[in-house]
């Protein structure tokens, strides 16, 4: 999508405001600014907008990635689900104590259906239980702990429940 709305664009407001987005900044300073003029974060020939990967690329994206985390490793795919699905869990707690939803079940029941969450699994908010909260919350912690930012934050209702033994199925907004 950046290469198509062309990189240049927010380039300018990432100067004036002060802010930077590394990969994308060095990608500009090449005059890479997308498909009009045939490289951004793709390659593309002249008059056709299929993108081609392009190992420059690749080689920013590395060197970036290791100044700020440091030297790759491995992450297996049970890592990967587990980060994306306690980002919902952190994320639906937030919405628990905002009001916005009564019941976790209300969060599973749009993830399932709204989004097609795996229905197996029962939802972020019941996948998090069947994890065991306590459990969660640690993993949540940890994620936050280990540089993957505030994002990672742990919710103030996920630590309420843990402290008090409890679970997102036990908790009902109406009733609090």
């Amino acid at each position: 999508m950046s290469d198509l709305a062309g990189l240049d664009v927010s380039w300018r407001i990432r100067q004036e405001t002060g802010k930077t987005q590394p990969i994308a900044d060095r990608l500009c300073e090449l005059g890479r600014f997308g498909q009009k003029t045939g490289a951004g974060y793709y390659l593309y020939n002249e008059g056709d907008r299929t993108p081609y990967p392009d190992p420059t690329v690749s080689v920013i994206v590395e060197e970036e990635g290791l100044k700020r985390h440091g030297a790759r490793r491995k992450i297996d795919a049970a890592e990967i689900v587990q980060r994306c699905v306690l980002a919902l869990v952190n994320e639906g707690a937030k919405i628990l104590e905002e009001g916005i939803a009564l019941r976790a079940s209300d969060i599973d029941v749009t993830y399932v259906y709204g989004y097609g969450f795996p229905i197996h699994l029962g939802g972020p908010m019941y996948w998090a239980d069947q994890m065991g909260l306590d459990k969660a919350l640690e993993a949540i912690k940890g994620y936050h702990a280990g540089g993957h930012g505030d994002v990672w934050q742990p919710a103030p209702l996920i630590e309420w429940l843990v402290a008090e033994g409890g679970s997102f199925a036990d908790y009902d907004r109406a009733k609090t």
